[in-house]
């Protein structure tokens, strides 16, 4: 008799996948191999490990991934002025000039992964969830690249 210790996939929300950077089609693959804050930087995988989508849907796509950042940073910078100025109340300009500076260093990894996640969960047309893909019955294998 063979007992199997696999539990069963219980599907996760959109956030969640979002959060965790799973591939917006099955929610299962890791969008990224490396975490936020390394030394060695962020390296995406080219493809789910589960379903087989390739995330760079055309060549030059992640460069609306700028414009989401773009984003990102304003509204960073706004919220963290404002702050900076209820918590100092001070009018010196390079205050201001340092605490952002300061922001947008320590944000850009997340700045750079949110941007490329949300671009394909949101604003990618035609790339939507599709349930019956997180199952293991439709798991893709890949054959490894001869060197």
């Amino acid at each position: 008799m063979t007992t199997d210790n696999t539990k069963p996939y219980k599907p996760i929300s959109a956030l969640q996948g979002i959060v965790q950077a799973k591939c917006p089609r099955c929610r299962r693959g890791d969008i990224y191999s490396t975490p936020t804050y390394s030394f060695s930087g962020q390296k995406m995988h080219e493809r789910c490990s589960h379903c087989g989508l390739t995330y760079e849907r055309e060549p030059g796509y992640w460069y609306v991934a700028m414009f989401v950042s773009y984003a990102f940073n304003v509204a960073e910078m706004v919220t963290f002025a404002v702050a900076t100025h209820v918590l100092t109340g001070s009018n010196s300009p390079w205050l201001y000039v340092a605490v952002l500076m300061a922001v947008v260093f320590i944000l850009s990894p997340f700045n750079y992964r949110y941007s490329r996640v949300i671009l394909l969960y949101w604003l990618t047309p035609g790339l939507n969830y599709e349930p019956w893909r997180s199952e293991d019955q439709h798991k893709v294998v890949f054959k490894e690249k001869e060197s």
